[in-house]
């Protein structure tokens, strides 16, 4: 409510992001200091959200919500690392100098799963991703991997420090502070396209950055209760996906006889307009037993523990029409950076363009699909995970009456990449200079990528069905998807 006060006042939208953050658009300078000196009374904060630090926390949207594979609770650590970076340990108020100058950003996450990957973990330049103990198969921590970024001139996928930690807070922050230490005290500061974590790891090597690592440890563990271990095996899937946050599902973390419910809303690109917050807020505050709204990676919202879902849908469906459960096979999981409207960087204007070609895709392939949509280079809609990745970019189209060829609003295609437990990114794009201006045409070029690269022929589809093509028709026929 607090939120959707400052944007109304001002004429402004919110954007959900890709990092489970709210963005206002449009606020004075006057205005958003107004609601900087607000946010404490909310639990929330702006410090380090922007420039050369580490910027919010990520975590599981299901924390304590789930038990079984999805049983660790990433909020104590989330707001303990928050703490950590944003608190001065001298003085106890918001704002710690000690991690407000480093060579770059620094993005971390903490997942909850044993299996799969509702965080993005390796898009990270620290990510501890849950791991059982090999030794009794019961003791729950963290393997830790680093150097994930993306950036104008190189994306990069985080690797396995080989180094786990039994979960706990502690441990979490020693190994953190480490970290930053070594990043802030070491990273480059020359150039700032070689200025991210990675840079400084392959500068070191992945084994020599390990045990400098582990000396910084000795240096900040005070109390002696870091136990580091090789990384530990995680049994992922072998084709692993990215599952949907967006749904109505049974909570468990509630006794038998509660009967509720998650309830994740599918939000059009990641845009919220004011009425939207308020509605949300409202539902939240009469159907949750949490009263909480959560946001996810994916550009979503989730509302957790919701006692009789079926009235809380029904209302929804009349106050919140732009908002589903049940999205379409593409304009689900699309995601968008905010683009030209808002963004000075950006190449192309992007939640416009996402939320209309998404539609149309729903229609002309019909079938799950990945679309994200960013910008420029700097890549914040992630187009490099996607299934199919459009990246703003100079394009030309013939132009009849001058019968030359002219600038037109355009894209890189990239495809295939992947999220979650067993993530790849693609780091060029397929096509290049593809334009956007004709948007049917567009469509018609992303459903012959999509079928192409994603979609089985009648074939392949009859031969699955067969067992022993699980064996010898996956080898030869599925060999080069």
């Amino acid at each position: 409510r607090l939120y959707a006060e400052a944007i109304l006042e001002c004429g402004g939208v919110a954007d959900v992001t890709t990092r489970q953050n709210w963005q206002l658009r449009n606020l004075t300078l006057e205005q958003g200091a107004a609601l900087v000196a607000k946010l404490a009374s909310v639990n929330a904060t702006s410090y380090q959200s922007a420039m050369d630090n580490v910027r919010n926390v990520v975590g599981s949207p299901y924390a304590g919500l789930f038990v079984g594979e999805d049983a660790l609770d990433t909020r104590p650590y989330c707001s303990a690392l928050n703490d950590l970076v944003t608190i001065d340990p001298l003085t106890g108020t918001r704002g710690n100098p000690q991690w407000g100058n480093l060579p770059r950003k620094f993005n971390i996450a903490v997942g909850s799963s044993l299996t799969d990957d509702y965080v993005h973990a390796r898009i990270n330049d620290l990510a501890f991703e849950p791991a059982l103990s090999a030794e009794d198969g019961t003791t729950l921590g963290f393997n830790v991997v680093v150097g994930g970024y993306f950036s104008a001139k190189r994306s990069a996928q985080a690797i396995p420090l080989d180094l786990w930690i039994p979960a706990t807070v502690n441990n979490v922050l020693d190994v953190t502070t480490a970290l930053l230490t070594i990043f802030r005290d070491e990273g480059g500061r020359e150039d700032r396209q070689k200025a991210r974590l990675m840079w400084l790891v392959e500068d070191y090597g992945v084994q020599a950055f390990r045990e400098r690592v582990l000396r910084e440890l000795n240096n900040v563990d005070d109390d002696g209760v870091v136990v580091v271990k090789r990384a530990q095996p995680r049994h992922i899937p072998q084709e692993a996906r990215h599952p949907s946050t967006v749904g109505v599902f049974p909570s468990s973390s509630s006794n038998d006889d509660d009967d509720l419910s998650l309830v994740g809303f599918h939000v059009p690109v990641g845009r919220v307009f004011p009425e939207e917050m308020r509605t949300l807020a409202d539902l939240a505050d009469k159907y949750s037993q949490r009263q909480e709204i959560r946001l996810t990676v994916d550009q979503n919202v989730l509302i957790p523990d919701v006692a009789d879902v079926d009235a809380f849908l029904r209302e929804a469906s009349s106050k919140l029409p732009r908002f589903t459960t049940k999205p379409g096979p593409v304009s689900g999981s699309t995601v968008s950076c905010t683009g030209a409207q808002y963004c000075p960087v950006a190449i192309i204007e992007t939640k416009g363009l996402a939320e209309r070609i998404s539609t149309k895709l729903d229609k002309a392939y019909g079938r799950p699909l990945r679309l994200h949509v960013t910008g420029c280079p700097n890549s914040c809609g992630q187009v490099q995970v996607a299934d199919l990745g459009l990246m703003g970019a100079p394009a030309r189209r013939f132009d009849p009456v001058t019968g030359k060829k002219k600038a037109v609003p355009g894209v890189d295609v990239f495809v295939g990449g992947t999220i979650g437990a067993a993530s790849t990114l693609v780091t060029e794009p397929l096509l290049k200079g593809v334009p956007v201006d004709d948007e049917d045409e567009l469509v018609s070029v992303l459903v012959d990528l999509a079928n192409t690269h994603f979609r089985p022929s009648l074939l392949r589809r009859l031969l699955t069905k067969l067992p022993s093509f699980r064996f010898w028709g996956r080898k030869f026929l599925l060999a080069g998807r």
